[in-house]
Formats: structure tokens, C-alpha cells, sequence
């Protein structure tokens, strides 16, 4: 058996889906983004019931209620892992399992993006489930454990998401609810809506993308983009891991994919260090009085 190295041209010619999360405040339109994307080749996942605002869209969709459902989905979607135990979700004989129930393995084949509204009513779900399990109570009364329903809770939260982020040849994007709060300084932070701390901490370094949805202003007029960059003068959580994307981009999700696939810039070009204008008045109030 030869060692299994990956060449540089077969990594480069092997299918890459994008992985990406898309946060904003209700109303300002994330789940109508289904409509500049591609109906026959995008699959809706809707958690949310909340389809109204793509009446007439010409996609297909699959509406899990449950939180078992949605794994049964997830394997589905990204195949098996075969570093699970059969007693496991997401292992062979889980997804063995779901393709008996679902007969056709290939269903899905002609999907290209998992469109997923959304990551909020998901953690609803899980956290529900999580509720009732064994470890979400206390051996010694038997009494509800809160810090237990939580502690698993974000287990299986990075354990969807991860198989997900896993699956190679397929988009995956989820949306969700940006809260907006104050800090003990009375500053305003953004917070994704997620039940507990831990998938809204590690979901950042799951995905490749993670977008902010947001009314921007120019002179005065608002108008909603697409915030890309981690660096931004909003405060706004962003991350673009493909390095192509403006910090403001047209809230089109289907050309912002066009252009994370595009060429990328040659390294040196991109991996730049710009350093800021020189103060001459900090620069004198630092220098060493005689």
C-alpha cells in the first residue's frame, strides 16, 4: 500500500463546495436570497416555516421538525464518517440506516448548494432534544441539569455542523438571527442567535465564509449589503477564507459564489502588510525628553 499523498493537481481539480453562514436581523431578507440562486440545482432545508417571502420560487425543499431528523439529513447529505462507531449518529451504520428509509442514495446528486434557514430554529431543535437525554440530569436526583443539557447541546451542535462543513462537493450556507447588544461599557456588540455559547464561538473556524446582512448608509440613503471582511468599521462578525471578497459586497448570493471561485490573486499580492501613516505628533511626544 502506497502512502496516500494528494498531488497538488489532484487537490486542485477535486470539486470544493463553499461553506458559509450569513447572519442579520429579522426582516432584512436572508431567507429571500434563495431567489439569486439557481432553483433546480439549490435544496431549501426549512426549519423555519417561514417560506412567504420566496412565494412562487421554484426550488425544492425538505422541512425537518425534528432534531433527529436533522441528522438523519446531515448524513444523508455528507455520507458517512468513517471514523464513527456504529452506535454513533453520522457513522456506516447510521447512514446505512437513513438510506434504507430514503431508498434512493442518489436523490440528491443533482442538488449543488444546501441552503439551510435556519441555524437559530436548529439549535431550538437541539437543545429541546438534548433536554431529555440522560445527561441533561443529575445522577444523584434525577432533577433537570441545566450546565449538562448545555454541555451537550454544543457537542451536537459542532458535531452537525462539522458534518456538514465535511461534505466536499456541495455548498452549504446557513442563516440565522444577529442579535445586538450591549457590553459592560455600554458598546454595541453582535452576537449570532444561537441557544449557548459554544457553537457561536467555534462556528467561525467550521465555516469558510461568515457574511453580516446588513443596512449600510450612503449619504444618508440606507441600503442593505453583504459585510465580508473580518476587519470593518461596524463591528460586524465577518470572515472571508477565500480572500476575494471586498469588505462590502451586493447582497447576491449566487455572484458572491462566482467570485469566491474565481482566479485568486498571487500570493505576495495578497499577503500584505500595509503599515499605518506616521503621526509626527505621537512620534514627537514619544521621543526622549533632554
Amino acid at each position: 500500500m502506497s502512502l496516500p499523498i494528494i498531488s497538488a493537481d489532484q487537490r486542485l481539480a477535486e470539486p470544493r463546495g463553499i461553506k458559509g453562514c450569513i447572519f442579520g436581523k429579522s426582516g432584512i431578507g436572508k431567507t429571500s436570497l434563495l431567489w439569486t440562486l439557481n432553483a433546480s440545482t439549490t435544496l431549501f432545508m426549512d426549519l423555519e416555516a417561514g417560506d412567504l417571502a420566496i412565494e412562487g420560487w421554484a426550488g425544492d425543499s425538505i422541512r425537518p421538525r425534528t432534531w433527529t431528523e436533522c441528522r438523519d439529513f446531515a448524513v444523508f447529505i455528507g455520507g458517512p464518517n468513517p471514523a464513527l462507531r456504529d452506535e454513533q449518529p453520522y457513522s456506516p451504520a447510521h447512514y446505512r440506516a437513513v438510506c434504507d428509509r430514503f431508498d434512493d442514495p442518489t436523490a440528491l446528486d443533482r442538488y449543488d448548494t444546501i441552503f439551510v434557514d435556519s441555524i437559530t430554529v436548529a439549535g431550538r431543535l437541539c437543545f429541546g432534544w438534548c433536554k431529555g437525554q440522560p445527561e441533561a440530569l443529575s445522577e444523584k436526583t434525577g432533577k433537570p441539569d441545566v450546565r449538562g443539557a448545555y454541555g451537550l447541546h454544543g457537542r451536537e451542535m459542532i458535531g452537525w455542523l462539522t458534518h456538514l462543513q465535511h461534505t466536499r462537493a456541495k455548498n452549504v450556507w446557513f442563516v440565522g438571527i444577529l442579535d445586538e447588544k450591549l457590553d459592560d461599557f455600554n458598546r454595541k456588540v453582535f452576537q449570532p442567535q444561537i441557544d449557548g455559547s459554544k457553537t457561536g464561538l467555534e462556528l467561525p473556524g467550521i465555516v469558510d465564509e461568515v457574511i453580516t446582512m446588513a443596512e449600510l448608509k450612503a449619504d444618508g440613503d440606507p441600503y442593505r449589503a453583504f459585510v465580508c471582511q473580518t476587519i470593518n468599521p461596524w463591528g460586524f462578525p465577518a470572515k472571508d477564507r477565500s480572500g476575494r471578497l471586498d469588505q462590502v459586497e451586493e447582497p447576491h448570493l449566487g455572484r458572491l459564489m462566482t467570485k469566491i471561485r474565481a482566479p485568486v490573486a498571487p500570493a505576495p499580492k495578497r499577503l500584505t502588510y500595509t503599515p499605518p501613516p506616521a503621526d509626527p505628533a505621537a512620534d514627537a511626544q514619544s521621543q526622549p525628553q533632554s
